[in-house]
């Protein structure tokens, strides 16, 4: 399996947001954890692509100047021009909160600009930026370079275990069923889990054995 296509595990993500944490005490280093924390968690929990990550603005994620309850991925920033919203988490929009404490800079005659960025707010990260510091942090983490693709990929592989294929493929931006159906994949615990279901429905002895075709 590709490295852009690995699904992090449980712990594993568990520790890439552990790596965001501040290691030192100055205000910058403290903000960029803030911020790298919450474009990780955009991707990793709401789904987005890399390239829709770092084009979201604060009109997509506040109402009011309040951190909404869904991202408004709009037309203009989705791969597939195709507007659509995503629930957010709650420890994504906990994150988001953070971002807007530490980093938005809110201004009468300027109330937009973009969501993610270094010192230009009217400037984003790049995707290239947003890839090497995903790297960097995972690398720490858990000893291997992730791409912004595995976080995505993670996130459709967990929601398609607990939604229909007609909602994940909504979350993802998808234009077709097809493209979505790439994350159907078991793991060991689905192969275990079908193994036991057998043995639960299995009330009585089997008169003839079942012809396998």
């Amino acid at each position: 399996m590709k490295e852009a296509r690995k699904i992090l595990t449980g712990s594993e993500c568990h520790l890439l947001l552990k790596a965001c944490e501040p290691k030192r005490h100055t205000h910058k280093h403290r903000a960029n954890c803030v911020r790298n924390r919450a474009m990780i968690l955009v991707m990793l929990d709401a789904g987005l692509r890399v390239g829709e990550m770092v084009q979201l603005r604060l009109t997509n994620l506040l109402y009011g100047g309040v951190v909404a309850e869904s991202i408004i991925v709009t037309a203009n920033i989705a791969k597939t021009k195709i507007e659509r919203i995503v629930p957010m988490s709650g420890r994504l929009k906990y994150a988001i909160e953070g971002l807007r404490d530490r980093w938005w800079v809110f201004k009468e005659d300027d109330p937009d600009h973009f969501a993610f960025f270094t010192t230009n707010p009217h400037r984003h990260v790049t995707t290239r930026q947003a890839e090497r510091i995903l790297r960097a942090l995972s690398i720490e983490a858990i000893g291997r370079p992730v791409h912004p693709h595995g976080l995505r990929h993670t996130f459709a592989t967990r929601a398609m275990r607990r939604a229909p294929q007609r909602v994940v493929m909504e979350l993802l931006g998808h234009k077709s069923l097809a493209s979505t159906q790439i994350y159907t994949h078991p793991d060991s615990n689905d192969l275990k889990g079908a193994i036991d279901a057998i043995e639960e429905n299995d009330t009585g002895p089997v008169d003839k054995p079942v012809e396998i075709l």
